[in-house]
């Protein structure tokens, strides 16, 4: 039976490892009363897995399940049995999502569901066992959103300046950068969430990018990497709305100068 803690001198999963873990948690899932459901979710589901993916598993909860019990008795086992070391929770509506940080750095993804929820949110999901509901996949986000939140991250990146605040003037300047990126995946087809789809764009689109990377805290840096990322976003907007992106010009130039 193959550990997924790694001795000292090898901290790192093997793909023998995950494949025995997820199989474990499988079989455990289909022994539990209180799972009606399972399914395979991430890039497992898809066949698209590499050495380092992590393990997504969905979980469907019985009606009459006593949700915490459920919880504490998986998460129970996660550090007991398979070596966690954190966990950390994400909620979305009603859906718990445990994601477990093992000390073999595997990451373990799980998702509790109420049963009359249970279902795919987007195409990575493979149901196991048990049965899932039809529901409308996750949307993604619009080009109005990513442009909105484009001249939002501007004007803190123009204050933060103002201000002195170095490091928060990073933090923004990189927002406004992610959602350039962001608009380019929308527009080229490739997933526009998380940084997902950026290296599946071509280098030609990308490049204009690398000079807006912020090098250092030194301020003419920041007004220079700025500049760089305010033109960049005019340039997407004017794929999307030339008209709009008229009407932007004038106060996110502003913003940069």
């Amino acid at each position: 039976m193959p550990s997924v803690v790694s001795v000292e001198s090898e901290a790192v999963f093997t793909g023998d490892q995950r494949e025995w873990l997820r199989e474990e948690l499988i079989r455990t899932a289909r022994a539990d009363s209180r799972i009606t459901a399972a399914a395979l979710t991430g890039s497992a589901a898809i066949g698209a897995e590499d050495r380092w993916s992590d393990i997504d598993l969905a979980l469907a909860l019985a009606v009459d399940a006593d949700r915490e019990d459920v919880f504490a008795d998986w998460t129970a086992r996660m550090y007991h049995e398979h070596g966690a070391v954190h966990h950390l929770d994400v909620t979305r509506g009603s859906t718990l999502y445990r994601v477990f940080l093992l000390a073999s750095t595997l990451q373990v993804d799980l998702a509790f569901w109420r049963a009359a929820e249970f279902g795919a949110i987007a195409p990575t999901f493979q149901l196991l066992f048990g049965t899932a509901t039809d529901r409308p996949f996750t949307p993604t986000p619009t080009a109005s959103e990513l442009i909105g939140m484009g001249w939002l991250y501007a004007l803190h990146a123009r204050s933060s300046i103002k201000r002195g605040r170095v490091w928060q003037a990073e933090y923004v300047i990189s927002g406004v950068r992610d959602q350039v990126l962001a608009l380019l995946c929308l527009r080229h087809g490739m997933p526009a969430v998380q940084g997902r789809g950026i290296d599946l764009l071509s280098i030609d689109s990308t490049a204009p990018l690398v000079g807006a990377l912020v090098c250092s805290l030194d301020v003419n840096e920041l007004r220079r990497a700025f500049g760089l990322v305010g033109k960049a976003l005019l340039a997407e907007i004017e794929q999307v709305d030339a008209g709009l992106a008229t009407r932007l010009t004038g106060p996110l130039t502003e913003l940069m100068s």
